[in-house]
């Protein structure tokens, strides 16, 4: 089972991660694109990867831009997985 997060091991996981903020029980973070067809793709990377490691984000798409919201439920909030995956994605927009 994973485990949530302590608050102090959250604050310094996105302190690793400054372009990662949080949101109630969730992290987040808005990624821009030239266009919508940069913004799709990065989807579908992020997709194969969720699929992957069977840790699946909320997505919202809007043209340009794609926000990525994670939470581990099984933890009741922001868990190592999160943190790990937030990473994944980090690298998954710069290449």
């Amino acid at each position: 089972m994973v485990e949530k997060l302590t608050e102090e091991a959250i604050e310094g996981g996105l302190a690793d991660r400054p372009d990662w903020s949080r949101s109630g029980d969730s992290i987040q973070r808005t990624y821009a694109f030239g266009d919508f067809l940069g913004s799709i793709d990065f989807v579908s990377r992020i997709a194969g990867r969720a699929e992957e490691i069977q840790h699946h984000p909320d997505i919202l798409i809007r043209y340009s831009k794609v926000t990525l919201t994670l939470s581990t439920h099984d933890a009741g909030g922001i868990s190592a997985k999160d943190m790990d995956f937030a990473t994944d994605c980090d690298l998954l927009y710069t290449a």
